[in-house]
């Protein structure tokens, strides 16, 4: 199965953290309009990449004659569940520039939380996961 398309999405994805992590850095207030913009548009290659991964990948896994395979693809479609909710709910109470500039610090304590489990989520798929699929 050809999941570049995956790989690429994650590319895109820890581009828009790293972006967001230097905004912040320089200021949340200052920047809060670069920030909004940028949890919009993280949202949705992060929207695009759950959709394909439910419609595609993981019936694709689920239908595959590797037992094993099709287990591990349950298992990370069912964790990815609550991490696309708490992202989703992020990215709703923080995608306006004035939530953003009035709430600095909760912003910043949530993106840390939040962020942080999306990165190493995509690690965790980038190295125990993706190769799996690759060499079936």
């Amino acid at each position: 199965m050809n999941i570049d398309k995956f790989k690429h999405q994650h590319v895109e994805i820890l581009t828009c953290i790293t972006d967001l992590r230097t905004l912040v850095k320089n200021g949340i207030r200052n920047n809060a309009d670069d920030i909004a913009k940028m949890i919009i548009s993280m949202s949705s290659i992060i929207k695009l990449h759950l959709a394909v991964e439910d419609k595609i990948l993981y019936p694709a896994l689920q239908s595959t004659n590797n037992a094993s395979l099709a287990r591990m693809g349950k298992r990370f479609q069912d964790e990815m569940t609550s991490i696309a909710r708490a992202y989703l709910d992020f990215a709703r109470k923080w995608n306006a520039a004035s939530t953003l500039a009035s709430n600095p610090e909760e912003f910043r304590s949530d993106a840390n939380s939040v962020l942080r489990v999306l990165y190493e989520r995509m690690r965790k798929e980038n190295t125990d996961f993706y190769p799996v699929i690759e060499a079936c």
